[in-house]
């Protein structure tokens, strides 16, 4: 939703190159469409956004429990890192949730679920081995199946610290 109140969305679409050009203009004050190739491919590019989403979170919620456990701040950590090659959106903003302990679903974690099986039942179906986006389904799954169906899916950071017995209050 802030995406697209903000007109930033990435819009990803396949089909006729020269219909998807056309409407652009129709798509601009939600964000920028892109033609990505033939009909499906939209739907292809939106399950690989989900599996980058979804690593990228699990990786920057690794490197706070790190960073904690060693004694480290994880605010301190994540201003520190910003602007150098790990920034991105994620470590932005789901870094920042991580650091506030702000749960509230933006994207919930059973979403990021059901794309992550997505992304898998198409890996499969590619004859393609995903370790990382396996693993991460993994966690998510657990997560999920845990009680985290609900909560933002930068709360995968929850599901380490109970699995490292790290809960916070």
């Amino acid at each position: 939703v802030p995406g697209a109140t903000a007109g930033t969305l990435a819009i990803m679409a396949g089909g006729d190159e020269a219909l998807i050009s056309g409407l652009s203009d129709f798509f601009a004050p939600m964000g920028r469409l892109t033609y990505v190739g033939p009909s499906g491919a939209g739907q292809l590019c939106k399950l690989a956004n989900q599996q980058i989403v979804a690593i990228t979170i699990g990786a920057v919620a690794e490197a706070m429990m790190l960073v904690e456990a060693g004694g480290a701040s994880r605010e301190g950590f994540r201003n520190a890192i910003r602007g150098g090659f790990a920034e991105s959106r994620i470590l932005e903003l789901h870094g920042d949730r991580m650091v506030k302990r702000n749960f509230v679903p933006g994207g919930p974690s059973k979403f990021q679920l059901k794309d992550l099986n997505g992304v898998l039942a198409t890996a499969k179906d590619l004859s393609l081995n995903l370790p990382l986006t396996q693993q991460v389904t993994r966690e998510f799954d657990d997560f999920v199946g845990d009680g985290g169906a609900d909560i933002d899916h930068s709360g995968i950071l929850l599901y380490l610290e109970k699995l490292n017995n790290r809960e916070q209050g």
